[in-house]
């Protein structure tokens, strides 16, 4: 039998309820433990927990209010559970934490985490939005994190770009986005680069394909984006970016051509 089998999970919700600091952070870094589990993350979620690791979040230690968000993180993952994180509007003490924490932590990879999973609701992406400096926050996170972290960060703008792009492409634009979606189509991981590069397509200044005589070339929709661009450091930093970005391909053909031919035999001339 578990430990959470055995009934111990509404001890620790009471400490979760507890004005003893002490108590606050043991509990939740229990919660934070058990959430780690499959099996436990429906019944933490219909346990009634939810709202209290949000409440954490919000007037917890700093200790707690990392543990919290991990144990959010976690829960996250049971489609179930994302209902309940969403009604307790857990969008500004989320980015409250990030905006705190360095860009490279481990607590902003879990933030954009949670944010990426929150944004898959309306009320996420409204609260995203509205809040003051929170794309900011996922775009500073998506140039400076950890690679799971920046992997987070730009599936969130996707996911809010995707939604309704009419209503979000200058949002996320005017952040500064795009010399961090450059990067991330050569650096990130697969996943991060399919979709920096599916988000570079959405925020070009048409979202349809352009002509034979222009090619739907991720070069040719990057100098679409730059020219659109009123920031005159924005845009030198993304013409830097996609220079690089040309000569990281450029190297990385040649490369591939070398060992293509030390590996072709004289029957293969």
């Amino acid at each position: 039998m578990s430990i959470v089998e055995a009934g111990a999970l509404d001890h620790v919700i009471r400490f979760l309820q507890s004005e003893n600091i002490n108590l606050q952070e043991s509990a939740t870094a229990a919660l934070l433990t058990l959430s780690a589990s499959i099996s436990n993350k429906p019944i933490i979620g219909a346990s009634g927990a939810i709202p209290l690791l949000v409440n954490i979040l919000k007037h917890g230690t700093t200790q707690a209010k990392v543990d919290a968000v991990m144990a959010l993180s976690n829960l996250s993952t049971y489609t179930d559970n994302l209902t309940v994180i969403i009604e307790t509007d857990p969008v500004p003490s989320v980015v409250t934490l990030l905006k705190s924490s360095k860009r490279s932590s481990k607590t902003a990879e879990k933030c954009c985490s949670v944010i990426e999973s929150i944004v898959g609701f309306d009320e996420g992406r409204t609260a995203l939005a509205a809040e003051d400096g929170g794309i900011l926050a996922v775009v500073e996170v998506l140039e400076n994190g950890t690679r799971q972290a920046r992997e987070h960060a730009v599936g969130a703008l996707l996911t809010i770009c995707e939604s309704d792009r009419c209503k979000y492409r200058e949002l996320i634009l005017k952040e500064g986005v795009i010399p961090g979606l450059l990067e991330l189509t050569v650096q990130g991981t697969p996943k991060s680069q399919t979709k920096a590069q599916t988000l570079l397509r959405l925020l070009r200044e048409t979202p349809y394909p352009r002509s034979e005589f222009q090619p739907d070339t991720l070069e040719n929709i990057v100098c679409n984006i730059i020219s659109q661009i009123d920031s005159d450091e924005q845009s030198s930093k993304a013409k830097k970016m996609l220079a690089e970005m040309v000569q990281v391909s450029m190297e990385q053909s040649l490369r591939h051509l070398q060992q293509r031919a030390l590996v072709c035999t004289p029957t293969d001339l």
